[in-house]
Order: structure tokens, then sequence, then C-alpha cells
């Protein structure tokens, strides 16, 4: 066994490293193209990046749109603090800070292989773990993002993908300690990117389900890792009470992306308003604050969903095939397609899906006891965009998933026959 491992282990550092030469020649091929000035300061145009700034400056978790607008509870803070870091090194909005931070991304991203090929490789096959990691090693977005976002989606990533393989880890042996890890993981995750918490009942579920048969006193440390999480995240929420003076477990935007999804600009009949654009929300924010422009915002939201439930449902339709395809029209876009790239990813969503739904079928029939755990991403990880907002940046988190179902899906005739187990 330690023999094997040691095998394993090579094999996807081998394709960890593949896949972080592609994306590092991928930044450095699109970054000679554009000017300093402009590399320096407009991937950091944004609320990470303003977030971040205003960190390494000594002002506080605060100034999101890069204004004086007081502390903010928009982002979870495990990102900014880290590009704050990478700031003081090199530099607020500079090169060299770019280059560092696209670097890292890069990392983020290819160090996904190595969970990715462990995963694969234990509920499938070694042909199945070099599927996996081979397809996230070309995986497009995987190497666009890198470039294209300085933000959390490359770490958050890394970290979805090595939540499915300590969970799984943690089912074929749950010690105490290891109960300890998990939670501590979790809270570090969910203070990254609380999205991933849309995950987090599957995954405890499944597991609860997996321990419970075979190892029955085990069940107290899963609470134990689930209070853990909690305990993490708890100094954040007491800040944001504090500052707030309202609950605000992690972050506090929800209501503003609910409204984007969700407002009059939808409805063809209504004159309240024809466009949003950012000069207008950002004056806005300034000048309500944070607390009051989200409850208006809010407001706003709920209002229309209760006034127009029909039409809600519809965007939610259309985000779901957002979600998946890239738009919510991939046919006439993949037709209308400019060039032959922005084809070929309209191909490729399409080729991600059918992966992503054999190999949900594939381990229905064949794994079924890892079924919950494998379809808790594709399954639960996008419902709450589909009534906010999409975009093949959110979907990443996701990404990993994806992959490992699509190589599951592709090497499913080599699988070595298992005895039928129950669904979980």
């Amino acid at each position: 066994m330690n023999e094997r491992t040691r095998k394993l282990a090579r094999a996807s550092w081998i394709l960890c490293g593949v896949a972080f030469l592609l994306r590092l020649a991928f930044v450095l091929y699109e970054a000679h193209l554009i000017p300093s000035y402009a590399l320096a300061t407009v991937p950091f145009q944004n609320e990470a990046g303003s977030v971040a700034a205003a960190l390494a400056r000594g002002k506080g978790f605060c100034c999101l749109f890069q204004q004086p607008t007081g502390p903010t509870a928009w982002l979870a803070p495990v990102y900014p603090f880290f590009l704050s870091c990478i700031f003081r090194l090199f530099g607020v909005f500079t090169v060299p800070s770019f280059y560092a931070a696209a670097i890292f991304n890069c990392v983020f991203s290819a160090m996904v292989c190595l969970p990715l090929f462990l995963l694969a490789e234990r509920i499938g096959n070694r042909t199945s773990a070099w599927a996996a990691a081979c397809i996230w090693a070309v995986f497009p977005s995987a190497i666009l993002i890198p470039f294209e976002w300085i933000w959390d989606t490359s770490l958050s990533a890394l970290l979805a993908i090595t939540l499915l393989w300590r969970t799984f880890l943690l089912a074929e042996n749950p010690q105490r300690g290891k109960f300890i890890f998990y939670g501590l993981f979790w809270g570090f995750c969910l203070l990254t990117n609380p999205a991933l918490g849309g995950v987090l009942p599957f995954l405890l579920l499944w597991l609860y389900l997996r321990i419970r048969s075979q190892s029955p006193s085990a069940s107290p440390n899963l609470v134990l890792a689930i209070v853990l999480a909690l305990v993490v995240c708890l100094p954040w929420t007491i800040r944001n009470a504090v500052v707030f003076h309202r609950l605000i477990p992690v972050r506090s935007d929800l209501p503003f992306e609910l409204w984007m999804g969700n407002n009059p600009i939808y409805d063809e009949h209504s004159r309240e308003i024809n466009r949003i654009t950012r000069y207008e929300q950002v004056h806005l924010y300034a000048q309500l604050g944070e607390a009051r422009f989200l409850d208006e915002k809010g407001k706003a939201a709920r209002e229309f969903i209760r006034t127009h439930p029909a039409l809600c449902l519809r965007l939610a339709g259309r985000r779901a095939v957002a979600f998946w395809l890239g738009t919510a029209t991939p046919w006439q876009d993949f037709l209308r397609a400019g060039s032959r790239l922005v084809g070929s990813l309209f191909l490729w969503n399409a080729f991600t899906l059918l992966g992503t739904a054999g190999g949900l079928l594939c381990v229905a029939l064949s794994r079924r006891r890892w079924f919950l755990l494998v379809a808790a991403f594709p399954l639960a990880f996008p419902v709450v965009y589909y009534f906010t907002q999409v975009s093949l940046r959110l979907r990443h988190p996701c990404d990993p998933a994806l992959a490992l179902l699509m190589a599951l899906a592709v090497t499913w005739a080599w699988w070595r026959p298992q005895p039928n187990a129950k669904l979980v």
C-alpha cells in the first residue's frame, strides 16, 4: 500500500505540474498583450481588490468600491486578507502584485489535480484518475480564470474538491482527530466562499449514513465537526454583529444578488427601470451605507418575487441553462459566435453537461454508495445561483466535481465490478 500510494502521489504531482504550466503560459501570453498601467490596476478594480487595498493601507476591512464608505461585510474575509498580504509585499495596484496573485491562482487551480486524482482512483480506477486529472488540466475555465479573475475563484475550486476528498477519507477512517480537522477545514472554507455551504448538509448526511453502520460511536464526532466549523466562523460573525448591529454569519451581499436577478428590468411591461449601472449602484451604496442599501435591495427583490412569481420562475429556468451552458440561449449564441474559441467554449460546456449527467448515471448504477457524495456539487451547489446571478466564474468551484464525473463516465467500461450497495 505504501508503494502504491507513492506511485499515485508521483503521478498526480506530474499532472499537477502540467496543469500549472498550461495556466502559467496563458497568464504570461495574455499579460504581455496588455499595457503595464492597465495590468497593475484593472484586475483589482473589484470588491476583493478594493478591500485588500484598504487592508494593506491599514484602513481595515472597508472601502468596498475604493471609496471611503466605511466597514463592509460584503465579502468573506479569507481572500481579501490573502490579497492584502500580496499588496504589502509587492505594492498596492502594481504589476508585480498582479503576477503574484495570478501565479497563486495558477497554483491553486493546478493543485486541484491532487485530490481529484486520488478521489477518482478510489471511486473508479487508475484510468479514471488519469482521465480526471487530464480533463482538469485542460479544463477551459480552469485555464482562463486564474488570469481573468483575481478573486477567490481558483482557491474555492481547490477547497471544494478537497472537501469531497476529506469527506471520503473520513468515511473510511472516522477517527476523532480527523473529525476535528474536518470541522476546522469546513470553517476555513466557509470563510473563503460561503456558497460552498450549500453542499454541507448533503456531505454531512452522506457521512452520517456511512459511519452510522460501520462505527456508531463516531456519530458524536460528527456533531463536534459541525460545532468546530461554527466556532471558526464565530469571530467574524461577532465582528459583523458589533459593526452592523445585526446577525451576518459570513457575508452580507445576498439581498443585492437576489435583487440583481429579480428586478423590474426583466419585466417588459415595467417602466420603473430599464438599465442597471455600476455607477448608480455604487453612488446609492455610498449614500445609504451598506446596511440600509442591502435592506432596500432585499425588500425590493422580495416584492418583485411576490408580484411576479411566474416571471421569476422563468428567469430561474434561464439561469439554470446559463449556469451549465454559459448562456440562456446557447444554440443561438453558438451560431453567432464570432470566433472558434468562443464556439469551442460552447461545445465544451455542452460536453461537460453530458459528461456530468453520464457520470452521475454510472455512479448510480455501479458505485451507488458514493452517489450522494459525488452528486452534492452538481445538484446542490448551483441552486442559490438559479435565483440570483450566474456565470462560469460562479460555477467554477463546482467544476472539479464535474471533471470527476466526466472522467467516471468516459472510463466506466474499465471499472472493476463491485457488489451492489445502498444508494448512500
